[in-house]
């Protein structure tokens, strides 16, 4: 969708920003460009609607040589949102929205219609919020009116320059959380650069990792903390990227252990064989658990099970099971289908945990799946 060839951007003092820059980024990929203050990254990034020229190279969108496009109508056809928003501050918010779409010559009433539907998307209601100006919104409801003014003629492209970096680290995370949300609905190609190695982390299918002008390393988000291709990329993701890697890590079935399961309907079994049991309904749905001592006692299951309260569905992230044992102070949570019925299938505990960090980690070094990885490789490594 969008490809660098040999790109150099080189500025009349010498200096050279960009240095024969190749990359590809897939369509209804999101890759973003992390680095330091300087490396070029926001070049790269604003060459590709053709705010800055590059010296040499081809840049193509869509398979176009950008460089023989119109810039109005090529910025026109590509989102932007940066860090600032931009908005502009005598119009409305439903006004701000639907900019793009009267630029191109859309009827009023197409264009308000979109803009309303874009600002629902964002969580923002277009009946309370249209006809505030900017000044009359917060800092998070700013950056979603310029997230969903950018997205208000179906771009194909989507640039975004430190978007969530003007807000707080609360309002930071929520605003990523919908913004995943809007793009896996709208499967939106987006370039987007930061210099915060967590927020690529989260938020990119692929990362590339700026040194001076140049890519040090391009990969996946577990890759690049895992097995750093060079020096530079471990000293910037830092001596923590075991830990960050928690955050782009899945729970797996193969990574759950199988404890006893008694039904809400049992007559208590006495012995468990165990400290605890997991406690399902008919249906085999996780209802809450039972210890050893409440298993000696009189009567049925269900007048002794606890509440289930350590618990996620198949998929998410070991950083999101390690979070949740620290909550519930649990020496393990429970996981269920990740369809969320409740479907319940097996426990992870905190040796489970860090065997599927180390597998995962052993996995791409080996460039196998994680189920490969033995339990030998892992303790070869230790």
């Amino acid at each position: 969708m969008i490809r660098f060839e040999h790109v150099t951007k080189r500025y009349p003092d010498g200096t050279t920003a960009v240095d024969d820059l190749s990359f590809e980024v897939a369509r209804g990929e999101l890759v973003t460009l992390v680095g330091p203050s300087g490396c070029g990254k926001t070049t790269t990034m604003k060459m590709v609607n053709r705010l800055i020229e590059p010296t040499s190279g081809r840049i193509s969108v869509d398979g176009e040589d950008i460089s023989g496009a119109d810039p109005v109508e090529l910025r026109r056809r590509i989102g932007y949102v940066i860090q600032q928003v931009g908005l502009f501050p005598h119009k409305t918010v439903l006004e701000n929205t639907a900019t793009v779409p009267h630029l191109l010559g859309w009827k009023r009433s197409r264009a308000r219609e979109r803009a309303a539907e874009l600002l629902e998307l964002v969580g923002l209601d277009p009946a309370v919020h249209g006809s505030r100006y900017p000044e009359q919104l917060s800092g998070g409801q700013r950056q979603r009116v310029g997230v969903a003014r950018a997205l208000a003629a179906d771009p194909p492209v989507l640039l975004m320059d430190e978007p969530f970096g003007a807000v707080d680290p609360v309002v930071r995370e929520h605003l990523q959380n919908e913004f995943l949300r809007l793009r896996a609905r709208l499967g939106t190609t987006v370039l987007l650069v930061t210099h915060d190695i967590e927020e690529a982390v989260r938020l990119g299918d692929r990362i590339a990792v700026y040194g001076q002008g140049r890519i040090e390393q391009f990969d996946a988000p577990a890759a690049v903390l895992g097995t750093p291709a060079t020096p530079y990329v471990a000293d910037f993701v830092g001596a923590d990227r075991g830990l960050k890697r928690l955050s782009v890590t899945p729970i797996e079935e193969s990574d759950l252990e199988q404890p006893p399961v008694v039904r809400l309907g049992d007559t208590l079994p006495r012995e468990l064989g165990a400290r605890w049991a997991v406690v399902l309904d008919e249906a085999g749905d996780l209802h809450g658990w039972i210890s050893a001592e409440q298993a000696r006692e009189r009567g049925t299951v269900r007048e002794h099970a606890r509440r289930m309260d350590a618990w996620l569905p198949l998929g998410s992230s070991l950083k999101q099971a390690f979070s949740t044992m620290l909550q519930h102070d649990a020496g393990w949570i429970a996981v269920i289908d990740a369809e969320g019925a409740g479907q319940f299938l097996g426990v992870l505990t905190p040796a489970r945990l860090h065997e599927a960090l180390r597998r995962s980690i052993d996995a791409d070094a080996q460039a196998i799946a994680r189920a490969e990885v033995s339990l030998e490789s892992i303790a070869s490594t230790g």
